[in-house]
């Protein structure tokens, strides 16, 4: 057995005023109550809130303040994500930062929810860390996890544990939570999905195991969650396959087939093209279907 034990926390969160005040008070009773906890995940967007008239250039004071509750409690911390400016772009990025209170990396979300994450650009690298003696994170924020590819690309790179920062609180919750389930029985690793709640999301955040098994999943109220995973369980599912079954990574690793969506042509497909742009549908759009008739005659 390799246990580790991590933490999500999903708070009631403000987007009319700064949340890293409570995130440090609730951070604090978390440790008081369960100090065996090793990482602490909050949700996207915690710090802040959606509104990306609070972005700003990164390093800053609140992510030294969050180097120094890492260091303080000796703990990795992920304090959910924030609205980052860099030049003249807005970006969504998640920091993850070591027990000695160092940023090991930043993570730029790939997938902003457009059209309704306006004015978000997307990242374009995947972020995967290592713990020693115990395992290999993958980082995920949000709607990233609608696109298999990107939790395919980290589980090809290793990654046990996928980390996904969560802002829903949208009626797609239950769809999302199928999501995450599937992801993990897919990729055969643990996935923290971790949910906001209040302005910041509706809660039920949501931990899976690698075989799909719902481990645990929140109600819609402020909870913290701490939780201990084992890594022999991934490493014995990605040997042996899914409850003795499907090896999918391996499946995966040694197919015939490239395939050609995800060639640069792919994206000129007259099916893709016959979609229409991406921006908010207005009342009673056809969203381009009529241009899917056209094309179909």
């Amino acid at each position: 057995m390799i246990p580790f034990a991590i933490a999500g926390m999903q708070l009631e969160l403000s987007a009319l005023h700064e949340n890293v005040t409570n995130m440090g008070a609730r951070l604090d009773v978390l440790m008081s109550v369960y100090p065996w906890v090793q990482m602490v995940v909050f949700s996207e967007l915690a710090p802040f809130g959606p509104l990306t008239a609070n972005a700003q250039p990164l390093p800053n004071d609140t992510e030294k303040l969050f180097q120094s509750w890492a260091k303080k409690h000796g703990i990795w911390l992920i304090p959910g994500s924030m609205f980052e400016t860099l030049e003249t772009k807005i970006y969504n990025t998640a920091t993850v930062i070591n027990p000695a209170g160092e940023i090991v990396g930043r993570y730029r979300k790939m997938f902003p929810f457009l059209p309704y994450e306006e004015g978000v650009e997307p990242g374009a690298e995947f972020m995967i860390f290592d713990i020693p003696e115990a395992g290999r994170f993958g980082m995920s924020i949000c709607y990233d996890l609608w696109f298999p590819e990107t939790a395919r690309t980290l589980a090809a790179m290793g990654a046990e544990v996928i980390l996904h920062p969560t802002l829903t609180g949208t009626i797609d919750r239950d769809v999302e939570l199928s999501i995450v389930r599937a992801t993990a029985a897919q990729n055969q690793c643990f996935v923290f999905g971790i949910n906001g709640f209040g302005d910041c999301g509706n809660g039920r955040s949501i931990i899976v195991g690698p075989a799909g098994e719902v481990l645990y999943q929140g109600q819609s109220a402020q909870e913290m969650i701490p939780f201990e995973i084992d890594f022999e369980r991934v490493r014995r599912s990605r040997e042996v396959g899914l409850r003795g079954l499907g090896q999918q990574l391996k499946s995966f690793r040694d197919r015939k087939i490239e395939f050609g969506i995800y060639a640069q042509e792919g994206r000129t497909w007259p099916y893709l093209q016959s979609l229409g742009d991406l921006v908010k549908p207005d009342r009673g759009s056809s969203i381009g279907l009529d241009n899917a008739k056209e094309t179909q005659a």
